[in-house]
């Protein structure tokens, strides 16, 4: 429950001293009733790392959920957690994790109250866990998006180009085009803004 770092841009966003915001703090900006919400998730989070994924593999992942967040200005607004473990002690469990906090207000107001344990560098994911469910039952699943596929969702959400993305990759432009028409199949989207959406609320991005 110690804070070793906290960006400068807390102040900004939230009204808060970097450098005297304790742990309490940053907890009392959550919105009272996604409280809950919060502590489930975090709990989930704990079973299924530590109950579904081998020690020497819980760094390559990372705990992904949203709720809503008080901002500087007095209003709640819909932000995205995400937190990797950085070092962990003898027994595996988590000692330091980076944790990062997105605003993805103007994206969306609409909360999926879902977690996910998305699996880095090929690992197999968690995805849109009801953290209400006491069954127990859970199944990883593979990455949704292949490597280049992700790297090609991250420079649209950049706002690149079809063409811009084949230079910055090396690959040709009707490569770039096929890609983006089995991107939105398989992530079931209509359109780039419900994809980046997705993405960015779901913890894939």
């Amino acid at each position: 429950m110690k804070l070793d770092f906290v960006s400068p841009d807390i102040a900004a966003i939230h009204g808060l001293n970097p450098l005297t915001v304790t742990f309490q703090d940053i907890l009392d900006q959550t919105h009272p009733d996604d409280m809950e919400f919060v502590s489930k998730a975090e709990s989930k989070a704990f079973e299924v790392v530590m109950g579904s994924i081998a020690p020497e593999k819980r760094k390559k992942y990372k705990v992904s959920y949203c709720f809503r967040f008080k901002t500087a200005d007095g209003t709640y607004q819909l932000f995205n957690h995400q937190a990797i473990m950085l070092t962990a002690d003898p027994e595996g469990r988590q000692a330091l994790a980076l944790n990062i906090h997105t605003n993805i207000s103007h994206l969306t107001e609409q909360n999926n109250y879902r977690l996910s344990v998305i699996g880095m560098f090929g690992e197999p994911s968690f995805l849109n866990i009801d953290v209400w469910d006491s069954s127990g039952q859970l199944s990883a699943s593979n990455p949704l998006f292949s490597e280049r596929e992700t790297e090609i969702i991250k420079l649209i959400a950049k706002g690149h180009t079809s063409t811009s993305i084949a230079n910055e990759l090396c690959i040709s432009s009707n490569t770039v085009k096929n890609h983006r028409k089995n991107i939105p199949r398989k992530s079931g989207c209509r359109n780039t803004g419900q994809l980046i959406r997705k993405c960015i609320t779901e913890g894939l991005l």
